[in-house]
């Protein structure tokens, strides 16, 4: 085999992509920014044991493990950034007010994630820490979709669900963790005789319930025929109210509703979303709310905050949007007069770009797209249109 040959679903970044994936970088991170989030940088590896609590099976399949020279501990490198900024908030700051974080960085999965997909996702995100109710729901919800509009995609629908849907039906049940994980799968597959078998020993209340949610999928009138076939527990109804609230507070975006969707289920504590775009083969960005996720990092009870956030892959935000336009840029010659070299570290200073063109590479391709020159007239240089 080559040197030169990556692993599988391991690629390298060429130019153009790389500066597309960079603007918007800055374009988002300002985003979150102008809602009052700050900035975290987490490393990229930590000691497994801190970066996998409280994170479940999943996460720890998902993650490279490596032994550390310095110490013989075992490292883990991240899959997933939201446990280490839950570490932060619960175990570096510390705070009791709310706390708004974002991030930006890469994480890496022993696997690809769908077909296709990156071991190596671009991750940003943002979360909220310290607000139970539905208006940090929201914001968050707000924030994803400015997101995705400042990155250019296109006709946003936002897909809904909550995860106490589920858990209520499933908490007076006597499960293993094999039991439940199964039945949870056959929701997310909609496999109604696979469900049907697993509930066999349900009540018939849960049962009833979890088999009604393969079919409760779709528009809004979703939430009012869940709430006459679903049990009327005050968290069900709790939740279908929220969402219908949720969906109202965005009226300029479509909005679906699964609420057998499952994923996530030992994570999620309440609302989750998806937002799909035109020409994304996936969700672009997932999120809700995962109360109590830095609880395990604290060493006090009131650690145990409430916390909603999302995350997207800024790769495949890329994949699925059309490039920026090249900022236009100035080609200057190549020289060591004083004269030429103040005036392109002039321009440079005003934000210009100025390539400058070496000697014996004057025809080669220009790839800035050029639009003016810095040319030298009556002793002085001035910029001109090519």
């Amino acid at each position: 085999m080559s040197a030169w040959v990556l692993p599988d679903h391991v690629a390298d970044v060429l130019p153009s992509e790389a500066r597309h994936i960079e603007e918007l970088r800055r374009e988002l991170l300002d985003t979150a920014r102008g809602y009052g989030y700050e900035l975290v940088i987490p490393p990229i590896l930590e000691h497994l044991e801190s970066l996998l609590t409280g994170t479940g099976e999943a996460l720890d399949l998902q993650t490279f493990k490596l032994v550390d020279q310095l110490s013989g501990r075992t490292l883990g490198l991240r899959a997933d950034t939201t446990p280490q900024v839950a570490r932060i908030d619960a175990h570096l700051l510390g705070r009791t007010a709310l706390t708004r974080l974002c991030y930006c960085g890469p994480v890496l999965h022993t696997r690809p994630a769908r077909p296709h997909a990156s071991r190596e996702p671009l991750q940003l995100g943002a979360e909220i820490y310290g607000h139970a109710g539905p208006e940090a729901d929201l914001e968050i919800l707000h924030l994803a979709l400015d997101c995705l509009t400042a990155g250019r995609a296109s006709r946003l629908q936002v897909d809904l669900a909550d995860a106490r849907i589920v858990n209520r039906l499933l908490r007076d049940e006597v499960l293993s963790d094999q039991l439940r994980h199964d039945i949870h799968a056959a929701l997310a597959r909609k496999d109604a005789s696979g469900l049907s078998s697993l509930c066999k020993a349900l009540s018939s209340q849960s049962r009833d319930g979890l088999l009604a949610l393969l079919g409760l999928y779709g528009d809004l009138s979703v939430l009012d025929l869940a709430a006459s076939r679903l049990p009327a527990y005050p968290e069900i109804s709790q939740a279908l109210a929220q969402m219908r609230w949720l969906a109202s507070q965005i009226p300029d975006v479509a909005v679906s509703f699964d609420l057998g969707d499952s994923r996530g289920y030992a994570y999620y504590s309440g609302m989750r979303f998806a937002i799909y775009a035109q020409d994304a083969s996936d969700a672009l960005a997932r999120g809700g709310r995962y109360d109590g996720v830095g609880a395990v990092f604290g060493h006090r009870i009131d650690r145990d905050r409430p916390a909603v956030g999302f995350s997207m892959d800024l790769k495949e935000l890329v994949a699925a949007v059309k490039p920026l336009p090249l900022r236009a840029a100035i080609r200057a010659p190549w020289g060591s007069s004083t004269s030429l070299r103040a005036a392109i570290t002039s321009l440079r200073s005003r934000g210009e770009t100025v390539v400058c063109v070496l000697p014996g590479h004057e025809s080669e391709i220009d790839e800035f797209h050029c639009d003016r020159e810095l040319v030298e007239a009556a002793g002085q240089w001035v910029v001109k249109a090519l």
